[in-house]
């Protein structure tokens, strides 16, 4: 752990308990999977008991809890304990194959593994593994609306180990910048890495969102995002329970789920990846579903299509893009009051509490309407890798104190101050000695009513060097020859794309975000 910088105070972990006396009768949790409803008393008391099982099982000061788990309120109860003891939250991804799994809790090295049911089998599979190099307590969640696994008999369970006494525990004196939350993200050599998420950057990024969009202690949210990846937590879940709000998570959420939950909780803001969007304003039930409570939603995690924009707004929902990375945030930017419709493809202004700037190869800035990267400076940037510093210098700077975060996008800023994110330094190609970026091009060839989903990839090319291949989801019937038609004055020639494959199913990583590495090693060589 590094030096203290700053001082230690007791409040700094005292989330649950501080709301608890502000607003104890209010429900801060519900759990739509078995329809309970946590109060922020509740909620405490839930925490002050995971909080001495943490300390018994030596989850303070530092060590790590690892959790393989859909979303359920042992999740929130691990957050506020781990809060209380000093200790880290390190959720993983059920989504991840047990040889990254192994790797990843190598690297963690938990002092306790809890593990939902569903996944005991693929849990088993990495403690059986040889290269598993830590040493873990286990406990399993189960609730008697889970099925348990069919493999082998699993773990004490987690609610029988908690202690009895919900009574107020004393809280670790935590610095801002000790550590509470380590997650994983993907690596430039597709190892994921732990992101170290201290307690000031989660305490940053809640000022910035509730500031910059305008949430409020009466608003009610429907979670979207897994809480192995930082939208389940640093999205919407903590500033809306530092304001006294109520977040709603279940096991699973399909499109009509989500939107009956959008109707029978009074949601009011919702936020989700475009995919998710896309398949709520296709749902059967879409045309009757009451979205009169939402007063905005918000896409994160790549590009929303402009036919979705349109379709939640012909509903009257003011939905707009956001920008963020596990690294930086991830609420970085907001649209101003009374933003124009004609910057629906950008993802605003920087945030109360962040300054943005577009930098060329040499760390140059670049003047207005100039593509290069994107770089973020901000109280709630993250710390650091966890044991891995070369990553850290690449993307941190030396030692982790650089003062601005290297997001690896291409992005430009507009004469009015609005940022347009032009997707990953990594993909864009060049064709003919003319610069291509992928998500320009994937927004055209999105507008083709035959086409559900693309990946653009460059592929090698005798004449230009490298070329576009759209990769599609969709209607099998569409041809190269009626794609290019329709791109006809849409895009430029030399952006175009010259191939065209067909998949029944894009692959993803993380919460429905297409997997581009996977497309790209499966139709990059042509």
């Amino acid at each position: 752990m590094p030096e203290h910088s700053q001082r230690p105070y007791d409040w700094v972990g005292a989330w649950s308990e501080k709301r608890a006396l502000l607003s104890p009768e209010t429900v801060g949790l519900v759990d739509a999977t078995t329809g309970r409803e946590f109060t922020y008393r509740d909620l405490d008391e839930r925490a002050n008991r995971a909080a001495r099982l943490l300390r018994d099982r030596g989850v303070a000061d530092g060590e790590r809890v690892a959790v393989l788990s859909r979303n359920r309120p042992a999740l929130v109860d691990l957050f506020f304990a781990t809060a209380k003891t000093g200790g880290v939250l390190a959720p993983l991804s059920h989504r991840l194959a047990a040889g990254e799994l192994v790797e990843l809790l190598n690297d963690v090295d938990p002092e306790l593994l809890v593990v939902e049911e569903p996944f005991a089998d693929l849990a088993w599979d990495v403690l059986d593994r040889e290269e598993r190099a830590f040493d873990a307590g286990v406990l399993a969640l189960t609730t008697e609306s889970d099925a348990a696994t069919d493999g082998e008999a699993t773990w004490d369970a987690y609610a029988d180990a908690l202690p009895d006494d919900d009574s107020p525990v004393a809280s670790a004196a935590t610095s801002m910048d000790d550590p509470h939350l380590f997650l994983h993200t993907g690596g430039s050599t597709g190892v994921p890495k732990e992101t170290v998420v201290t307690h000031g950057s989660i305490l940053w990024n809640s000022f910035n969102t509730i500031t910059a969009w305008g949430l409020r202690p009466e608003d009610v949210t429907p979670m979207t995002f897994p809480m192995f990846h930082t939208g389940g937590w640093n999205v919407l879940t903590v500033p809306l329970f530092h304001l006294g709000a109520t977040v709603v998570v279940a096991r699973e959420t399909d499109p009509g789920r989500l939107l009956r939950t959008v109707e029978a909780e009074g949601a009011t803001v919702l936020v989700a990846v475009p995919a998710v969007l896309r398949m709520l304003c296709r749902h059967d039930d879409w045309d009757d579903a009451d979205l009169s409570t939402l007063r905005f939603a918000k896409s994160g995690g790549g590009p929303c299509r402009q036919s979705v924009m349109e379709a939640w707004r012909s509903r009257g929902v003011d939905l707009s893009q956001g920008y963020g990375l596990t690294e930086c945030g991830p609420n970085n930017f907001a649209m101003p009051d009374g933003w124009p419709e004609e910057k629906a493809d950008s993802v605003g202004v920087p945030a109360m509490h962040v300054d943005a700037r577009i930098v060329d190869d040499d760390g140059t800035e670049l003047p207005d309407g100039e593509i290069g990267e994107l770089e973020l400076a901000s109280p709630h940037a993250a710390d650091r890798y966890w044991r891995n510093p070369e990553e850290t210098r690449e993307t941190f700077g030396d030692e982790g104190d650089a003062e601005w975060v290297s997001t690896g996008d291409l992005a430009r800023r507009d004469a009015d101050g609005y940022y347009h994110v032009e997707g990953r330094r990594k993909n864009m190609f060049v064709s003919g000695g003319e610069n291509v970026y992928p998500a320009e091009v994937e927004d055209a060839v999105a507008d083709h009513p035959k086409v559900e989903e693309v990946v653009v990839v460059g592929v090698p090319d005798e004449k230009w060097g490298t070329v576009g291949k759209s990769v599609v989801r969709g209607d099998e019937s569409l041809t190269l020859d009626e794609l290019a038609a329709f791109l006809d004055g849409r895009l430029a020639r030399f952006k175009r794309p010259r191939h065209l494959a067909f998949v029944d199913e894009m692959p993803t990583s993380g919460p429905s975000k297409i997997d581009r590495e996977a497309v790209k090693a499966a139709f990059g060589e042509e």
